[in-house]
């Protein structure tokens, strides 16, 4: 199964593994899954460590190299990605979240994410 990863689980699995939930290491960690990111994360986390976010505290860079390094497959974003944002509902305001849904939707692949707010949206999102 391809899995995209939300950014917080990325941060996690990258550094901090031990606050990953535990359905969520699991998936993670069976080699049948496929995992992904999106550009969008990273361009999430250089914008909001820019601002002194504590939660996104992160070199961009080591974590890009990283997730390369451990497999992970780089989703880039296209204009049909964007395109599809329009028609999400409108249930959470950020941005990054909304072009992840967006992306997994159009992909048809399953996005984790531990924000219930964004497991709301009808698609391929799963809460972990």
């Amino acid at each position: 199964m391809k899995l995209l990863l939300d950014t917080h689980l990325l941060l996690w699995a990258a550094a901090d593994a031990e606050r990953l939930p535990a359905h969520a290491r699991r998936l993670i960690g069976d080699m049948d899954n496929q995992l992904m990111f999106s550009a969008a994360s990273l361009w999430e986390v250089a914008i909001k460590s820019g601002l002194g976010r504590k939660d996104f505290q992160a070199d961009v860079r080591v974590l890009r190299r990283g997730l390369l390094d451990n497999s992970y497959s780089e989703l880039p974003i296209g204009s049909d990605h964007v395109v599809a944002v329009e028609s999400l509902p409108p249930i959470h305001k950020d941005p990054f979240d909304r072009i992840l849904v967006a992306q997994a939707t159009v992909e048809g692949i399953t996005l984790l994410t531990c924000d219930p707010v964004v497991a709301r949206y009808p698609g391929p999102v799963r809460k972990v």
